[in-house]
């Protein structure tokens, strides 16, 4: 049985992604702002055959309240195997390039605050010397453009810090993980025109517990990300500046 912590976990890729989790037998702590959804998917669980699940409601853009936080997880779970931070925001593009404090929330939501719970989580684990670190990132991350680069720059900010904390945290046998997921139909995405490329929620969920299963460090989900991205990064600069991407 494993200790699991999911931050966001009322994001629709945490959500199933805990499914999976709870029909193994884990131990659940689950994290978000809304209280009563949360009562929603710890029931759920539970009837899944968690052994344990446990809900903390906390804004996880309040920083100042993140110590309080990993507090009350050992607490909740005593021992942590994994921690997965599954929480962001699609900002309005266009409204960051007429107003920094827009760009300055992108920032602090999906780069940021995250960095923060990774500090506090990262010395946890790092003198435990075990665990393991899921962060969701994104493709957009891996090169910037037009139509998404505040939100590629903080999610492109997030992977190379990531990468970093793996490089610390190895030797101290703490496994970290980037993952990139490419188009996924939930919430967050449901004004966008849905084509090929689009996969549902549990399709991620499956690749993120198989990636922590296999301690990868990076995985591209589904995997033909990864060359999507390769051939995008590849374009000449002098070429890419020109394409309305």
């Amino acid at each position: 049985m494993q200790s699991i912590v999911i931050l966001g976990a009322t994001s629709a890729i945490a959500e199933q992604t805990a499914r999976i989790y709870a029909t193994r037998g884990d131990a659940l702590c689950l994290v978000a702002r809304d209280d009563a959804k949360l009562e929603i998917i710890k029931s759920d669980l539970e009837i899944r055959g968690a052994s344990k699940v446990t809900k903390l409601s906390y804004d996880l853009n309040h920083t100042h309240l993140h110590q309080a936080l990993l507090d009350d997880v050992i607490k909740a779970l005593a021992r942590i195997d994994i921690v997965l931070v599954a929480y962001g925001t699609l900002g309005d593009q266009k409204k960051c390039e007429q107003d920094f404090d827009e760009t300055l929330q992108e920032l602090q939501t999906n780069c940021l605050g995250v960095i923060s719970l990774l500090t506090l989580f990262s010395n946890y684990l790092e003198k435990q010397k075990a665990g393991c670190i899921a962060a969701i990132s994104s493709p957009a991350g891996d090169r910037g453009r037009q139509s998404n680069y505040v939100y590629g720059s903080a999610k492109g900010a997030l992977s190379i810090y990531l990468q970093g904390m793996r490089n610390r945290l190895y030797n101290s046998s703490v496994h970290v993980l980037t993952i990139k997921p490419g188009f996924v139909n939930t919430p967050m995405t449901k004004d966008f025109k849905k084509g090929l490329l689009w996969v549902e929620p549990d399709v991620i969920a499956r690749g993120i517990v198989k990636a922590i299963d296999r301690r990868k460090d990076i995985v591209y989900l589904p995997f033909f990300w990864r060359y999507i991205m390769l051939v995008i990064k590849l374009i000449p600069e002098s070429i890419f500046k020109r394409l309305s991407l």
